[in-house]
């Protein structure tokens, strides 16, 4: 007799976790949204980029950016962010590019774990480029990135591995005789495996749009100096699931960011 009504509390426990965790689900959809959070941002950045090319097509390159918030209205002026990043590419044609590369990224913030601040980055991509009349260099990539979170996090809010694709159209200018290139270019940044929880009515969104313009001056057969001017706009979903109140709390921020930068550039 015991040992039956134990059996029966038994299954009607475990039929009451089943249905719990079924309604999860219905519950993901019910969004409660709160104030959004709109940063404007100014930077400063500086950059080093080292290449090594062979003649069979075959580049090595070593770079480094730097990164310093002159104004922030969420956070004020501080050093922001560093990218050490390693690529080898491979031009097998003249209009095709292939590349891959890791970036180990470093990002200012007051907090004793380092796994809070460090981010790892790879990537793989295709570049098409194709010259119009010896004057205009035009471009097209697509680039696949996976960024992999060093510290915990809650898996139904946020990712321990975020993938993207980055797509970038962008066009360089040929001044004959000249030892300047300008050049322009647009980027779309996809988010690819956003967690349920952060998808509205299903989908993936745009999590950021940039442009940039700028110029290479050649200083000598081997180096340069690159300045450019950057707008950057972000959009980002932060999602907080608070069992006790019933819904999920969804606060959507955006940036808005400019960023002036210079780049020194060794190929040899």
């Amino acid at each position: 007799m015991l040992t039956d009504r134990f059996a029966d509390r038994l299954i009607i426990g475990l039929c009451s976790v089943l249905c719990t965790l079924c309604s999860l689900p219905a519950h993901a959809w019910e969004y409660k949204s709160v104030e959004a959070d709109t940063v404007h941002s100014a930077q400063i950045r500086m950059g080093a980029d080292f290449t090594k090319r062979w003649n069979n097509g075959l580049r090595l390159g070593v770079s480094e950016d730097l990164r310093f918030d002159v104004y922030n209205s969420a956070t004020g002026a501080a050093f922001k962010t560093s990218f050490s990043t390693l690529t080898l590419a491979y031009t097998p044609i003249e209009y095709v590019k292939l590349d891959v590369g890791y970036t180990l990224k470093y990002t200012n913030k007051d907090t004793v774990s380092v796994h809070e601040t460090v981010r790892h980055r790879v990537f793989a991509g295709v570049t098409g480029m194709y010259t119009v009349d010896g004057l205009v260099k035009l471009s097209l990539r697509e680039r696949v990135l996976m960024e992999a979170r060093t510290d915990s996090v809650n898996p139904l809010e946020k990712n321990q591995y975020n993938w993207q694709l980055r797509t970038k159209i962008g066009a360089d200018f040929i001044v004959p005789g000249k030892p300047v290139k300008p050049y322009i270019w647009c980027e779309l940044i996809n988010t690819l495996n956003a967690p349920e929880y952060q998808q509205l009515n299903g989908h993936q969104f745009i999590s950021q749009v940039r442009t940039q313009a700028g110029v290479k001056w050649r200083l000598s057969r081997l180096s340069s100096l690159g300045f450019y001017y950057r707008f950057t706009y972000g959009y980002d979903r932060d999602i907080n699931i608070t069992k006790k109140k019933g819904y999920i709390e969804l606060a959507e921020g955006t940036l808005y960011q400019h960023a002036i930068g210079v780049t020194y550039y060794l190929d040899w």
